[in-house]
């Protein structure tokens, strides 16, 4: 159903990244390089209305997210907004410091699901690529009390150069923890990704042996386990609409209230985005101008505005065209069709070659700090 005074359809999810503080490194978090510091994150009550505000909107699922939202201490009382509010609710963790006790406290504020995340499938390999010791062993607890507390669990795992020929053991490190679903999710080139895309990004070797594991394993465990592949689309030459297309499904809040049309959309230049602080949210989806630079299809240029796929994949992703062309508004290089597509080529064909001699990870960790007061 269309809003009768806007004519946009209603998002459905709503990312609130309640925090960007975290306790990892991780390589490939798709977080700014700019963190928003810890003083200027909103307060309860501002979060507090963002959830109605949601609600009202027509939003139905509230992504509880960061960062690490267990390091707000008033997170019982956001997720207890939310479901005032209506909503479901999906904590998005690292696990580290997630007891069976705030568990409970957190299914008792109306709490309904937990994606956990986890590096690889050994305890060095995680940690390495965590950037902290023994955070493995923590999420591991932390799966534990998930299955304690009765809530549904799904096991995150971001695929890249050092994890993907891991695939099987990370199935099975999903069956022994016991989590209802898998989401095998390749590396998105955002933020501290895209600064490490080198050491990341998988050579097509790799991406093609992992894909057909994938199918084994779907295979085998159907109706036993929820396993989810989502596409490497630098290697597939079919662009993915970004986060359902721009300004159609979701909506991000960050820690400071700025509100964006997908996650990683902060980096694109003159996009000026509202703020909850200023806007109520159904004047930011209705009207802003950053919902409505990029929505539907009249601002695309060829090949996209002939198309026959331009409403199904909406052109790519505008941070991706950015990135990679320099333009938010060119086709995504991701889609074989796009002028830029050679880019693309040119490095998945580099992924292919070894890393340089000596450069054991190649990578810069995220950096914790930046953000603090």
């Amino acid at each position: 159903m269309t809003d009768a005074l806007s004519g946009t359809a209603p998002p459905w999810s709503l990312i609130a990244e309640v925090t960007h503080a975290c306790p990892l490194r991780c390589p490939y978090c798709s977080n700014p390089l700019d963190l928003t510091r810890r003083s200027r994150e909103l307060e309860t009550a501002e979060w507090v209305r963002v959830m109605q505000e949601a609600a009202d909107l027509g939003v139905v699922h509230a992504h509880l997210s960061g960062g690490e939202p267990l390091l707000r201490p008033d997170l019982a009382a956001i997720t207890a907004a939310a479901t005032r509010a209506g909503l479901y609710t999906q904590l998005v963790t690292s696990g580290v410091g997630l007891t069976e006790e705030q568990l409970k406290q957190l299914a008792g504020a109306g709490l309904r699901s937990v994606q956990l995340s986890v590096q690889d499938s050994t305890p060095g390999a995680s940690d390495r690529i965590a950037g902290r010791r023994g955070s493995f062993a923590t999420k591991e607890r932390a799966a534990a009390a998930v299955r304690a507390v009765g809530l549904f669990l799904c096991l995150d795992v971001v695929l890249h150069r050092e994890n993907l020929d891991s695939l099987g053991d990370i199935v099975e490190l999903g069956l022994a923890w016991g989590v209802d679903k898998l989401e095998l999710a390749h590396v998105q080139f955002y933020g501290w990704a895209l600064a490490n895309r080198q050491a990341l990004l998988p050579s097509r070797e790799q991406v093609a042996r992992a894909r057909k594991e994938f199918e084994q394993w779907r295979a085998r465990l159907a109706g036993q386990l929820e396993l989810v592949w989502v596409v490497p689309d630098y290697f597939e030459g079919v662009p993915k609409p970004c986060m359902g297309g721009w300004g159609v499904a979701s909506l991000t809040v960050t820690p400071d209230g700025t509100v964006l049309p997908c996650p990683a959309a902060s980096a694109l230049p003159g996009l000026d985005p509202s703020n909850v602080k200023d806007h109520s949210l159904a004047w930011i989806w209705e009207h802003s101008p950053a919902f409505n630079a990029y929505r539907g299809t009249a601002w695309m240029s060829e090949p996209c505005r002939s198309c026959p796929q331009r409403e199904q994949d909406f052109g790519g992703c505008r941070c991706q065209a950015f990135a990679l062309a320099g333009d938010a508004a060119r086709t995504d290089p991701a889609c074989r069709w796009s002028p830029d597509h050679h880019l693309v080529r040119a490095l998945t064909e580099a992924a292919s070659k070894p890393l340089p001699d000596g450069d054991r990870t190649g990578w810069t960790p995220r950096t914790p700090g930046r953000n603090r007061r």
